[in-house]
């Protein structure tokens, strides 16, 4: 696959983190074990086949009604697509997978980062994104 498309260049496309009070700070510190990641991933095209993904992962507590803080990043890549003959189920699998298999952990290690300079010091995610196995179920 690699051969198939290349990586022009990534960057943070946007960054959302709300903590709005101190007692908020403290609420997200006590229920961290309750928060989940969700992963979003969306494409466009751009000229001379190019193609611009933007994957957005949101770390939030599935289980408050109240919502206590926010913390989402939209990670943008754009990668160049070498092979003129691709066929478009190969297309999405580099845009879903295989492309994902080889930017999350950069883009982990940012957002992590950044969420414990934000008042989360002892902040681990937990089980890492299976995006090989996202994307068979997405096909079934």
């Amino acid at each position: 696959m690699e051969d198939k498309y290349k990586i022009i260049l990534s960057y943070i496309q946007d960054l959302s983190i709300e903590i709005p009070s101190p007692e908020s700070l403290l609420t997200i510190r006590n229920t961290i074990p309750e928060f989940q990641m969700q992963v979003g991933i969306n494409s466009k095209p751009l000229k001379r086949k190019m193609i611009e993904v933007v994957t957005t992962l949101n770390y939030s507590n599935p289980s408050k009604k109240k919502v206590t803080g926010f913390f989402e990043i939209k990670y943008a890549t754009v990668i160049n697509v070498l092979d003129l003959k691709i066929e478009k189920k190969e297309l999405e699998k580099i845009v879903l997978c295989d492309l994902q298999i080889k930017i999350y952990p950069e883009l982990e290690q940012k957002f992590l980062t950044i969420l414990k300079n934000s008042g989360l010091p002892n902040l681990k995610f937990g089980k890492k994104i299976d995006f090989e196995e996202l994307y068979k179920a997405r096909l079934n």
